[in-house]
C-alpha cells in the first residue's frame, strides 16, 4: 500500500554568520519558519530494499539522495533496538520545492522519511534522538523534525521555539540558478557581513511567551552578498523584484531563492501575478505561499 506525505520548504527570515568553526563549518544565528510549499512523497512500505525515484533531473535516484540516506540511517539505528524485520521501502518524490534554492527541500525530505519511519515502527526513537540522527544528514534536518518556527544556533542544531510568529503571505522566486551552499559559505567576506551582527542578533525583539513576534524590520542575510557575487542572476532578480513589487526582497539560506512578505493575501497575489506576467517565457519560477502555522 502506497501512502502519500507532504514535505515542506523553509525560509530564513534572518541569518547571521557569527563565526567560522575549527571543523570548517560556520556558526549561525537564524530564524527559520516552514512555509506552505511542499514536495509530494509517496512511500511503499512493503519493499525489501530501499529505492528512490524523483521527477526532477537534478535530484539523484541513488544512495546519495538525502531521503535514501535517511532511510539507511534509520534502519541502521534500529539495529540498536534489536530490530530484525524488513528494512526496505520505495520512495517517490514529486518535486515542487526548487532544487538548490536555499529552501531546504532535500533536508525536509530526509526529515520526513525519519519521522514517518519512526511512526511506522511504533516510535522506537524520541524526537530528540531523531534530531540527532538528522544532524548526521544535514544541518537543516533537525529543524524540520522540530516542526515549528525556531531560532537556530550553532550549525543549526540548537533550536529554540518561536511561538506566535506573526503570519505573512510570501511571494517567492526561484531565479533559475542553483546555488552551491559550500561555495557560498567559502566565498563569505566577513568584512562585508553585518559589522553590528552581535549587537543586532542579541538585541532582536524575540518575544516572551504569549506575545506575537513580528519579524518585519529584523530581516537580514549575511550570505546574500556572497551569493550575489557568485551568481549575478540572484542580484539581478532581486533588484528587478524590488522594482516590480515595491517591496524589500530577501534571499533565503545560502540562495538562490528570493522572497518578499505581504500582510494581505490579495496584495501578495497581485504581486505574484505581476512577476509572472513580466517574466513570462523566462526560466524564473514564482510561488505564492505563506508561513506554515
Amino acid at each position: 500500500m502506497i501512502e502519500t506525505y507532504h514535505s515542506c520548504a523553509k525560509i530564513n527570515l534572518f541569518l547571521y554568520v557569527t563565526s567560522k568553526r575549527e571543523d570548517g563549518y560556520h556558526n549561525l544565528h537564524s530564524l527559520m519558519t516552514q512555509i506552505d510549499l511542499y514536495d509530494e512523497i509517496n512511500i511503499d512500505f512493503t519493499k525489501d530494499k530501499i529505492s528512490i525515484v524523483c521527477d526532477h533531473p537534478d535530484v539523484p535516484e541513488n544512495a546519495s539522495n538525502l531521503a535514501h540516506k535517511a532511510a539507511r540511517l534509520f534502519y541502521r539505528s534500529m539495529k540498536t533496538t534489536g530490530y530484525e524485520g524488513k528494512k526496505g521501502l520505495s520512495i517517490e518524490i514529486k518535486k515542487k520545492i526548487p532544487v538548490g534554492g536555499g529552501l531546504g527541500g532535500g533536508s525536509s525530505n530526509a526529515a520526513l522519511i525519519l519521522t514517518v519511519l519512526n511512526r511506522y515502527h511504533k516510535t522506537p526513537f524520541s524526537t530528540s534522538e531523531l534530531m540527532k540522527m538528522g544532524l548526521d544528514l544535514g544541518a537543516d534536518v533537525p529543524f524540520f523534525i522540530f516542526g515549528t518556527a525556531a531560532i537556530a544556533k550553532g550549525v543549526g542544531e540548537q533550536l529554540e521555539k518561536v511561538s506566535n510568529l506573526k503570519p505573512y503571505h510570501i511571494v517567492l522566486c526561484d531565479p533559475g540558478v542553483a546555488a552551491s551552499t559550500a561555495k557560498v559559505y567559502k566565498n563569505i567576506d566577513f568584512r562585508l557581513t553585518s559589522n553590528q551582527k552581535y549587537n543586532k542578533y542579541t538585541g532582536l525583539n524575540v518575544p516572551i511567551r504569549g506575545q506575537e513576534f513580528d519579524v518585519k524590520g529584523q530581516m537580514h542575510n549575511d550570505l546574500e552578498e556572497s551569493a550575489c557575487r557568485l551568481y549575478p542572476e540572484i542580484k539581478e532578480t532581486k533588484e528587478e523584484m524590488e522594482l516590480l513589487l515595491q517591496k524589500k526582497v530577501f534571499m533565503t539560506g545560502s540562495g538562490s531563492s528570493l522572497f518578499a512578505l505581504f500582510s494581505a493575501h490579495d496584495n501578495a497575489k497581485m504581486g505574484c501575478d505581476r512577476l509572472i506576467g513580466k517574466w513570462a517565457g523566462r526560466k524564473k519560477k514564482i510561488f505564492l505561499s505563506s508561513f506554515n502555522r
